[in-house]
């Protein structure tokens, strides 16, 4: 478990970049229900990553 915020968002970073990755992949076979479960995992990275009040507190 990370400790830190800036270690989790790191984290949730790198998750989004193989989001990326498998997206680009997904677009080039028209892989139509793989680009939705791709939104739908983009969406739920983003709302750990942009939440207000962060994780921790200092």
């Amino acid at each position: 478990m990370p400790t830190y915020e800036k270690e989790l968002n790191c984290i949730l970073f790198d998750q989004l970049t193989i989001l990326d990755d498998l997206e680009e992949i997904a677009e080039k076979e028209k892989a139509e229900e793989t680009l939705k479960a791709i939104a739908k995992k983009r969406k739920q990275i983003e709302r750990k990553l942009y939440q207000k009040p962060p994780l921790t507190s200092e």
